[in-house]
C-alpha cells in the first residue's frame, strides 16, 4: 500500500483475540507517517519521533468503562507504547495494579466519549505527518448511537484523515461501516507461530512455550502472561471437575468452581476452558487410536486411559461442543461459577452417553424454582 501510494481513508482489521490486531495498527500508522519503531521502514522513515505515542498526528482510543478516567486510559495506553501486545483492556484486564481482579468491567464507546474525544481529534490538521491517523481498537463495542454519529464521519472524509479500527466480531458491525472501510482479516496463530513467539519474543523456555501454546487456543497476547505452574495446577483441578461431574459432587463442583472464579480473571478462565478442551480432545485421540505418543497431555495418560475405558458411551465430541459456547459467556458478564456449575450438570449426561437434562432451548430450568 505504500509503494503504491493508494491510501484508503478507513481500514478495518479483524481477527480473533490476541493475534495481534492492535499492534498490525499500530505498526499501519507509524508507517503511514514515517515513524521506525514496530517495523523498520527503511527508506519510508521520514520522521524523528521514537513511536506512535509521541507522535501529534497519531491518536488510539480504546474502549473505557463509564468510570474510568483520563489518566486511567493513558496510563494503559504508555503501557502500549511499550509493548504492542500489551494487554490493555478494561474487560479483560479490569485492574493494572491488580492481576488476580476477576471483576467485570464493560467497556464501550459511549456517545460522550465519541463526542468529547474522538470527533475533535477527527477534525485536526496534520501536525507534521501525512495524515492525522485515528485508531479506535474494539469497534464492536460502538453503542447504537455512537456508530451512527461515527458513520458520519467516515461518509465526509477528510483528505488527510484515515481511519484504523479493529474488531473481534466483524459480523456484528453495521453494514454501512465495514462497507465503508478497507478490510484486513487476520488469521488465526497456529500453535507453531504462537509456540515460536514465546521463545523468540519473550524469552520463555521451549518445554514451557510449547506447552503454553498447547492451551494458547491462538491467543498469543494472553498466553505470554499465564503462569505456568498455576496452568499445571488447574489442569489437576480440571481432571477433577471431570471426576465430580460424573459423580455430581454438588459441595466440590462448588468449591472448586468458586476458587477458579475467585483466583482468576477472565483471560485465567478462558484458559481453564482451553484446558478442559485440550484434555477431552485427548480423550478423543487415545480412545480412537490408542496411541500414546498423539496425547498432549502425556504426564496424564494414566487418568486419560481410566477415563476412555469406563466412559466408553461419553458424547465427547458434544462436550467441547459446550466448552466452545462458554467462553464468550465469560467475556458477557455471567457468574463464572454458576457457568461451570451449569457445565458440570451437561458433562454429567454427557459422560453417560445421554443428552443434557435440561435442554438447549429450556436453559431458565437451572434457575431454581420460585415457590409462593
Amino acid at each position: 500500500m505504500l509503494t503504491s501510494e493508494r491510501i484508503s481513508h478507513a481500514y478495518l482489521i479483524s481477527g480473533a483475540p490476541g493475534v495481534g490486531k492492535t499492534a498490525f495498527a499500530l505498526a499501519f500508522a507509524e508507517a503511514i507517517n514515517g515513524v521506525s519503531n514496530i517495523s523498520d521502514l527503511g527508506e519510508y522513515q521520514n520522521s524523528k519521533k521514537s513511536s506512535w505515542f509521541s507522535h501529534p498526528d497519531i491518536h488510539v482510543f480504546i474502549p473505557k468503562p463509564t468510570s474510568a478516567k483520563t489518566e486511567e486510559v493513558r496510563e494503559r495506553l504508555e503501557l502500549l507504547s511499550k509493548d504492542p501486545y500489551e494487554i490493555i483492556n478494561f474487560a479483560q484486564r479490569p485492574s493494572l495494579h491488580d492481576e488476580s481482579s476477576s471483576k467485570n468491567l464493560q467497556a464501550f464507546y459511549p456517545i460522550d466519549y465519541f463526542r468529547d474525544e474522538i470527533r475533535p481529534v477527527a477534525k485536526l490538521r496534520p501536525n507534521e505527518g501525512e495524515r492525522v491517523v485515528v485508531i479506535m481498537t474494539q469497534v464492536e463495542t460502538m453503542r447504537k448511537e455512537t456508530a451512527n454519529a461515527f458513520l458520519k464521519l467516515l461518509e465526509e472524509p477528510s483528505d488527510r484523515l484515515m481511519f484504523i479500527l479493529t474488531t473481534e466480531s466483524y459480523e456484528s458491525l453495521l453494514p454501512t461501516i465495514t462497507s465503508r472501510c478497507q478490510h484486513i482479516p487476520l488469521g488465526t496463530l497456529t500453535q507453531r507461530e504462537v509456540e515460536q513467539g514465546l521463545t523468540d519474543i519473550d524469552n520463555i523456555s521451549p518445554d514451557d512455550a510449547a506447552y503454553l501454546a498447547r492451551v494458547s487456543n491462538g491467543n498469543y497476547a494472553a498466553t505470554r502472561f499465564f503462569d505456568v505452574a498455576k496452568l499445571k495446577q488447574n489442569r489437576e483441578e480440571v481432571v477433577e471437575f471431570l471426576r465430580y461431574s460424573f459423580s455430581q459432587d454438588a459441595t466440590a463442583l462448588s468449591r472448586i468452581s468458586q476458587d477458579w472464579q475467585s483466583s482468576n480473571n477472565i483471560e485465567g478462565m478462558i484458559a481453564i476452558t482451553n484446558l478442559l478442551e485440550m484434555y477431552i480432545r485427548d480423550l478423543i485421540v487415545y480412545k480412537e487410536t490408542e496411541n500414546e505418543k498423539l496425547v498432549t497431555n502425556v504426564d496424564q495418560i494414566d487418568s486419560i486411559k481410566k477415563f476412555v475405558e469406563a466412559l466408553s458411551e461419553a458424547k465427547l465430541e458434544k462436550m467441547l461442543i459446550h466448552i466452545d459456547e462458554c467462553r464468550p459467556m465469560l467475556r458477557q458478564n455471567v457468574s463464572p461459577k454458576l457457568m461451570f456449575v451449569v457445565l458440570s450438570f451437561r458433562f454429567s449426561a454427557l459422560m453417560r452417553g445421554l443428552e443434557p437434562y435440561i435442554s438447549e432451548n429450556e436453559n431458565w430450568k437451572h434457575l431454581p424454582a420460585f415457590v409462593e
